[in-house]
């Protein structure tokens, strides 16, 4: 696809220029979620390779998402005041030397790093209404159901060090985003010209004190996505071994399905709540799973992949629509807020992966779901939300 345009193209075709960026900072995404998922994908191989307990599972979990985490909001807010048009493919490199340290580490300290410099080069991918939101979202959702695939695939049977092939996606990627990155930069030159629009503020009418608490109410609902999105990402492969004694292929398999149920639930949670409302949406996406999460960890197999598909189907649906709505309620921040939000659900998850290891060290891997099965029912907070339809209405 090429994405670069001359200034006067993307005047004649503004719309069709602006879908061909959006479509390609997708594909970047799922390039860049690709390699992202094959760390948490080969963690078997890590654990069999350096005697590796739950807890350090979880550390390399939690150094890799909590540098993204740290990094996201400082992003979000430098680029609200002053916009970094190659952010994007600088980060990428990050990633791709971090890879490439990856396949030739030697020790836990190095993969440790490795995780570190994958998780910078995730700081700069954060976020992007509706339905755009759920178009950039679904391409990283895709890479990440990819990851356990090519993992069962090459990384499994060629060894640790096939893991640097994957470098060619990275670069892929680079190239891709440095030629978005100067369509961006052209597009910020023209729209300085242009006379600033007024920004209309769907809930002008809350207060202060309310817009906060609303916005803590959506941080409280992505921790419960992401903290059980955490023991599905880091463990189940752990799960289907130890409690159905599956192949390691085959419970990377099962951890793909998962994830790619999870990029159809993201694609179809932004154009919902466009039509049905966030709210909505979010009272279904949360809440809605608890019944299935429940009985997730006391099911045999054919159920738990039956299960585990309907959960992600559920509860990705309401990451990209609980951003949207906390710009809404901030709308002159949106850098800042997509970075705190995308910050928050890195740490999230990688505090969750770390503690869920001790815990699994401490009882079982089985325990650990069990546990985690009632975390959607923090979902209940949503009715302190206020009415969308009524607002915009």
């Amino acid at each position: 696809m090429n994405v670069t345009v001359t200034p006067r193209a993307a005047l004649e075709r503004p719309e069709a220029t602006v879908v061909g960026i959006l479509l390609a900072a997708s594909l970047c995404h799922a390039l860049n979620d690709t390699i992202q998922s094959l760390l948490p994908a080969i963690y078997p191989v890590l654990k069999e390779s350096y005697a590796l307990d739950f807890g350090q599972i979880g550390l390399i979990t939690f150094v890799f998402q909590i540098t993204a985490s740290l990094l996201q909001p400082v992003v979000g807010a430098v680029t609200d005041k002053k916009p970094q048009p190659f952010s994007l493919p600088i980060g990428m490199t990050s990633t791709l030397a971090g890879l490439l340290l990856l396949s030739q580490a030697t020790s836990y300290p190095l993969i440790l790093v490795a995780a570190a410099m994958i998780g910078i080069g995730s700081s700069a991918s954060g976020g992007r209404h509706g339905l755009a939101q759920s178009v950039f979202q679904v391409g990283g959702n895709v890479g990440s159901a990819l990851g356990p695939l090519l993992a069962a695939f090459i990384v499994v049977p060629m060894g640790q060090k096939s893991i640097a092939w994957f470098s060619l996606i990275a670069l892929a990627a680079i190239i891709i985003l440095s030629r978005v990155s100067f369509w961006y930069r052209d597009r910020r030159r023209e729209m300085a010209s242009r006379p600033a629009r007024p920004i209309h503020y769907r809930y002008a009418s809350l207060s202060r004190k309310r817009v906060i608490a609303s916005v803590a109410v959506l941080a409280l609902l992505v921790f419960s996505k992401h903290f059980y999105l955490a023991s599905i990402s880091s463990y189940f492969t752990f799960y289907l071994i130890d409690k159905f004694h599956v192949s390691v292929q085959s419970a990377q398999l099962h951890l793909f399905l998962f994830l790619f149920a999870a990029a159809v639930g993201t694609v179809a949670g932004g154009p919902l709540g466009d039509r049905f409302g966030r709210k909505l949406v979010i009272w279904v996406s949360i809440l809605g799973a608890l019944p299935f999460t429940l009985a997730l960890p006391y099911v045999d197999l054919t159920w738990t992949a039956i299960l585990s598909v309907i959960i992600a189907l559920i509860i990705s649906s309401a990451f990209s629509v609980i951003v949207v709505f906390a710009q809404e309620l901030v709308p002159h921040r949106i850098g800042m807020i997509s970075g705190l939000f995308f910050g928050f659900a890195f740490g999230v998850g990688g505090l969750g992966a770390a503690l869920l290891g001790e815990l699994a060290d401490l009882t079982n891997i089985e325990f650990v779901y069990k546990v985690c099965s009632f975390l959607p029912a923090i979902g209940l907070l949503t009715i302190f939300l206020p009415n969308t339809e009524k607002k915009a209405a």
